[in-house]
């Protein structure tokens, strides 16, 4: 283990970090560009590929318009928790701790912890939500992440546990908070669907009679 801030990281991770920042310091300038700015675009891929798969659901159900309705808080909900697990952690980030030369144009100043990597946590809750909604959009949204993942310690400001563990994270996030959040949210809709079928009259006639 490497001693790094409040965190033992593990050898084997440095030892990916040091492989990997080294062949993108060695990658030719359109490869650095294109990974380098992969991360963002991926994330907003996603978002694009979120919304889809929501606006899918919109003519289903009340269990289907609850999942539109709820698919954008267990990436919320994920970057909350990555944010937390950052100030217990409090690991360093490996381009201030390890001597090399890294693509990205600055390192994240000191106190931006490395573990977990948000933009990978974003990244799983997000493709996992979309695979929830729509098989065919989450097929391609799952490689899209580990991209985002993967361009995280080629531009040298993760270890490779840090996008790992964000991924994950993300991951496990919007499989138990998607759903959960859908239940209440569909209950809520399918009363609403009851009271519009049975228009104004007939819900007051109903009324009475349950007096």
């Amino acid at each position: 283990m490497a001693d790094n801030g409040s965190m033992d990281v593990p050898e084997i991770s440095v030892e990916w970090y040091r492989d990997v920042v080294d062949a993108a310091a060695s990658s030719p300038e359109p490869v650095q560009w294109f990974v380098g700015h992969a991360t963002e675009g991926v994330i907003l891929l996603l978002g694009a590929l979120l919304l889809l798969a929501a606006l899918s659901r919109r003519s289903g159900g009340p269990h289907d318009r609850a999942l539109a309705l709820v698919a954008p808080v267990p990436a919320l909900l994920a970057y909350a928790g990555s944010e937390w697990f950052k100030t217990v952690v409090d690991e360093d980030r490996p381009c201030r701790t390890i001597g090399r030369a890294i693509i990205a144009g600055a390192c994240p100043p000191p106190g931006d912890w490395s573990f977990p990597s948000n933009h990978s946590t974003v990244a799983g809750a997000l493709a996992v939500t979309i695979l929830l909604l729509s098989r065919r959009l989450g097929l391609v949204a799952l490689p899209l992440a580990a991209l985002a993942a993967f361009s995280r310690v080629f531009v040298g400001v993760h270890y490779p546990h840090d996008v790992i563990a964000g991924v994950l994270f993300g991951a496990l996030v919007a499989v138990v908070a998607t759903p959960l959040l859908a239940r209440p949210a569909a209950e809520v809709l399918r009363r609403r669907t009851d009271k519009v079928a049975l228009g104004p009259g007939r819900s007051g006639l109903q009324s009475d009679r349950t007096r």
